[in-house]
This record gives structure tokens, C-alpha cells and sequence, in this order.
């Protein structure tokens, strides 16, 4: 099954009460993510569902993140998404206190200046690249 968890309290806020989120989500991602068509989100007690088809793995990886990094989900269900193999092989990481794009990237590529990868495979989550935050789930892409 697909699951990925997340900080319930900590994200971008779009909804105030959960009745507004399956909608607040899915414009959310549609307008950020055009890889994923016939979305649909259902959130239940703070648990993201989404529905639909990616155009790739990386738009479902993204739609994912995009969902979870939001203030009030604390999981993401993605099993009804449909979506091809991937191309490249992601590994998901939680930023910590302390943590920068640039020392992520010398973690996982043992290379400072290789954070604009990171960034450039996060932008729907990452708006700048020095503005990141404790809690945040992102993606990095290793070889």
C-alpha cells in the first residue's frame, strides 16, 4: 500500500476546517503539479487520499509530498494513483533542525553545491531554496 507519513502540525495552511481540505488539496496540487490527471483528495481525520493518474512517478512523488507537507495531514494514502515505473530511484528525507539544501546534498552526494538537484526535484515543496523547514518531507534523487 501506498503510505507516506507526515508532521500533522507543520506545512503551508490552506484549509481552516477539514471539510475544506479535499478541495484546498486538490487545487493546491492541480495548480503546481499539472503531472496528475483526474486528481481527486479525500481527507478523513487528517489522512490524504488520492485518486488519479500520473504521468510519471516523479508527478506522483510530488503530488504526494505536495499533499503531506500541508498544516493538519499527518499521512498520505496514494495506492489509486496510478502511475509508470520509475525512472529514478528517490529517497525521501525529513528535514531536521540545523539541516540546508547545500548540507543535504554533501550528506547524499557528498557535494555542497549539488543542492540545486535537491532543489530543482522539490520546487512544488520548495519555493526557495533558503526557506526550508523542520518537519518537511522532500525528495532526493540518487543514482
Amino acid at each position: 500500500m501506498g503510505l507516506l507519513s507526515f508532521a500533522k502540525n507543520i506545512g503551508k495552511k490552506l484549509f481552516h476546517r477539514e471539510e475544506e481540505a479535499s478541495e484546498k488539496i486538490a487545487t493546491y496540487i492541480e495548480e503546481d503539479n499539472p503531472g496528475v490527471n483526474n486528481l481527486k483528495v479525500t481527507v478523513i481525520d487528517g489522512v490524504a487520499s488520492l485518486s488519479g493518474e500520473a504521468d510519471s512517478r516523479e508527478a506522483l512523488e510530488k503530488a504526494v509530498l505536495m499533499a503531506g507537507n500541508v498544516d493538519g495531514i499527518s499521512e498520505v494514502k496514494y495506492d489509486a494513483v496510478t502511475a509508470p515505473v520509475a525512472e529514478v530511484k528517490v529517497e525521501y528525507y525529513e528535514i531536521v533542525s540545523g539541516d540546508t539544501l547545500s548540507g543535504i546534498a554533501k550528506k547524499f552526494y557528498g557535494d555542497g553545491s549539488a543542492y540545486m538537484r535537491i532543489f530543482e526535484a522539490n520546487r512544488e515543496v520548495i519555493k526557495d531554496p533558503d526557506k526550508i523547514y523542520v518537519g518537511q518531507k522532500i525528495r532526493i534523487p540518487v543514482d
